[in-house]
């Protein structure tokens, strides 16, 4: 790891500090975003904020991995493929695969996977994370989406932005419901405490997650959700769901561990993905089998007093 000391010119008073720490260093504008959220840029030893404002003559130091930044294939990196055509990449990714490099990791991550099995993707969309149009965290399992050629990527990206993309999830909850369904709308930024992590946050980012009950567990003070995002934010249903004190069951970032059916990890599944094909405008829809983990919660926890285990398309699981 490198420290750097960077003092803000006068030509670049007012910008958001994260655009000057990746001009003045040759960085991109993402990679700058991961060090700012690992505390790696601080002023007087105080972690700064991406939406933060320069003032010129200060000095900030930030600290920065000494990775390739190429982003190289790897032929090690486990993951499924649930569809494939010659526009778009379905993955079904598994837990504790990162999906792109940072925070010192180079490879190993999804994004050396796919470039090692689709090396024409190189060029696609952002550097380091050639053709990927959304994110799932490390321990988060299921299915996202890979653009092979620009103009997909491009008409995906428009997609996300216009929230026509559906992706729903599985989620078990600690904590019970009296309402079989509801919304989340909440904005979601970085803890003003903690800026590796993501909190509710009235300065921050629109963020809505609509969620519906499946089962329930009375005895066990556990539930079994569908969960829809609206938006995409960092870590957005672990933040909203611990924001109405329902966490995620296993999460020991935001949720609560050790309960009774607790996975070991967030106990999170991206279960559904539909989409207009870019090319036919035909809808597509995939579903994820729930991994075996999951599967072995639900069957800890028995036979729920309230619902049963049927995932959204109507499916037993």
């Amino acid at each position: 790891m490198t420290e750097h000391t960077i003092i803000v010119p006068v030509d670049m008073a007012d910008e958001r500090l994260d655009k000057v720490v990746a001009s003045l260093l040759g960085l991109s504008r993402g990679r700058v975003k991961e060090i700012i959220a690992e505390g790696s840029a601080t002023v007087g030893g105080v972690a700064v904020r991406s939406s933060g404002r320069a003032v010129p003559g200060t000095t900030i130091s930030v600290k920065v991995d000494d990775i390739d930044e190429d982003l190289a294939p790897d032929p090690n990196v486990d993951f499924d493929i649930v569809y494939e055509d010659a526009d778009v990449i379905v993955v079904d990714k598994p837990v504790g695969v990162v999906v792109h490099p940072g925070s010192g990791r180079s490879m190993g991550t999804l994004a050396n996977g796919l470039l090692d099995r689709y090396p024409e993707i190189e060029g696609v969309g952002q550097k380091d994370r050639w053709g990927i149009v959304h994110r799932l965290d490390r321990d988060t399992s299921g299915l996202l989406v890979v653009a092979r050629t620009q103009p997909t990527y491009d008409a995906l990206i428009d997609m996300m932005r216009n929230r026509t993309i559906t992706r729903r999830y599985l989620a078990g909850a600690a904590g019970l419901f009296t309402n079989t369904k509801g919304t989340i709308d909440a904005p979601v930024g970085r803890d003003q405490s903690n800026p590796t992590r993501m909190n509710v946050e009235r300065s921050g980012r629109e963020a809505i997650t609509h969620y519906r009950r499946l089962a329930q567990w009375t005895d066990r003070n556990v539930s079994l959700l569908s969960v829809t995002l609206e938006t995409g934010r960092t870590h957005q249903i672990r933040v909203h769901m611990r924001a109405i004190h329902r966490p995620i069951l296993g999460d020991g970032g935001y949720g609560r561990r050790g309960l009774i059916g607790d996975p070991g990890r967030p106990w999170l599944h991206a279960r559904q993905l539909s989409f207009d094909h870019p090319t036919t405008d035909r809808r597509i829809d995939f579903v994820s089998q729930l991994p075996a983990d999951l599967s072995a919660s639900l069957d800890t926890l028995g036979t729920p007093d309230i619902g049963d285990r049927i995932d959204i398309d109507g499916t037993a699981i």
